[in-house]
């Protein structure tokens, strides 16, 4: 990062800089023991090293004292709404049912998702957080002993990975695929080449490109045919060549059920629009965005934004259908938006509170804030049939994919 980017970030802690230098450490060893490490593995161990990434160390990562603030982070209408959208999938499932929710943040999605389930009467059998961080783990489970009746505390369950057994219900992601760990791809001379991090004379890291292996190559070369055209040399971005490995991972026993997904990201044709030469791929610190991967590992959030045509392929090819692919901000309204809040209005305590619920909803709907940035996706399996609300089935854009 060049100097003057850098003073326009918040300054680091003795603390934090600390941190960030163990981590260095441990890249730079498995660098000199293995090599430079495609930037996928750097972004890995930047976000979920045990007790070093960002996701696994104990620091505020969600909300005002944080690096970035989700939906659920904002209020319940996010949550409510989502409920909305499912009971009647829960309903129709029965009392087998389960929820599933993948990579909890702070616990404030499961807070009101669960409440609201309890009011409506459509509560699961269980429901489920996989929740790969510790420290994120116990925050979860600290906030929902607070705010949950102790029969309903019951339900829960913290799993370190995927069911293995089949199962039927709803599985939920709010902004999880935009932290998988990302391959960069270049272009050069026609061919296909990997992005990975490397170490200079200085032990500084350092990005290089090396000529991709046959998975990269391939999907590469997968998005190109299906765009119609080559991309031009020099053109840099970020492909998820693992995506049908992971969602088969995830998602691969649930026999019955919808699948929810909520991310930043575009379709094929818009991510990978040609004056986008240097990818989507952004570090957040301390609600600061800036384009330097390699500042401060450990401290930033990494992410890329999503190819919902690719989430969509890796659906099918788990055996699941689209059953709609729609911006946030027509899924929300779609899902009940106007009925919760003017419900939540009503239940108000005070004007600081309804003052609260505008700017939800404004954050969570304007083009320019939440509303057009984020799509919401969802994949169903092994249903007799698709009890969504009719709104939600009108505003399908899936024919965009």
């Amino acid at each position: 990062m060049k100097p003057s980017q850098a003073s326009r970030l918040p300054q680091p802690t003795a603390e934090e800089i600390e941190h960030s230098e163990r981590l260095l450490q441990h890249l730079r060893a498995t660098i000199a023991s293995h090599g430079p490490m495609p930037f996928s593995q750097y972004m890995e161990r930047c976000l979920y090293a045990p007790g070093l990434g960002y996701y696994s160390a104990g620091k505020t990562k969600f909300g005002a004292a944080g690096d970035f603030v989700t939906a659920p982070e904002l209020g319940e209408l996010f949550a409510r709404c989502v409920v909305h959208a499912v009971q009647p999938v829960l309903a129709m499932l029965g009392s087998e049912a389960d929820f599933l929710e993948l990579g909890g943040g702070s616990g404030a999605f499961a807070e009101a998702a669960i409440l609201a389930l309890a009011e409506n009467g459509v509560l699961p059998r269980r429901y489920l957080i996989l929740e790969p961080s510790a420290d994120l783990r116990e925050r979860q489970r600290e906030r929902l002993r607070a705010a949950l009746p102790a029969d309903i505390m019951t339900r829960l369950a913290w799993i370190d990975r995927p069911p293995e057994q089949s199962w039927r219900g709803i599985l939920f992601a709010n902004e999880v695929i935009d932290a998988l760990p990302a391959t960069r791809f270049v272009l050069r001379r026609g061919e296909v080449y990997e992005e990975y991090v490397a170490i200079d004379g200085e032990a500084r890291l350092m990005r290089v490109d090396r000529p991709a292996d046959a998975l990269v190559t391939g999907a590469v070369r997968h998005v190109e045919r299906d765009l119609g055209g080559n991309f031009q040399d020099g053109y840099r971005s970020e492909i998820l060549p693992q995506l049908p490995y992971w969602m088969q991972a995830i998602a691969g026993s649930l026999d019955a059920g919808l699948m929810l997904f909520i991310d930043y990201g575009y379709v094929r044709r818009e991510f990978y629009l040609p004056e986008r030469r240097d990818g989507t791929l952004m570090a957040h610190y301390r609600h600061r965005a800036h384009n330097d991967p390699l500042y401060l590992p450990g401290l930033n959030d990494l992410t890329a934004s999503v190819d919902f045509t690719a989430l969509a392929e890796a659906g099918n090819s788990a055996g699941f259908g689209v059953a709609a692919y729609l911006p946030q901000a027509h899924f929300l309204i779609a899902a009940g938006l106007q009925e919760v809040f003017e419900h939540a209005y009503e239940q108000a305590t005070d004007d600081a509170a309804r003052h609260r619920l505008a700017q939800q909803v404004k954050k969570l709907t304007l083009p320019d804030q939440m509303g057009e940035r984020f799509q919401a996706m969802l994949l169903a399996r092994g249903l007799p049939a698709l009890p969504l609300p009719a709104e939600l089935l009108a505003a399908d854009q899936g024919g965009r994919l």
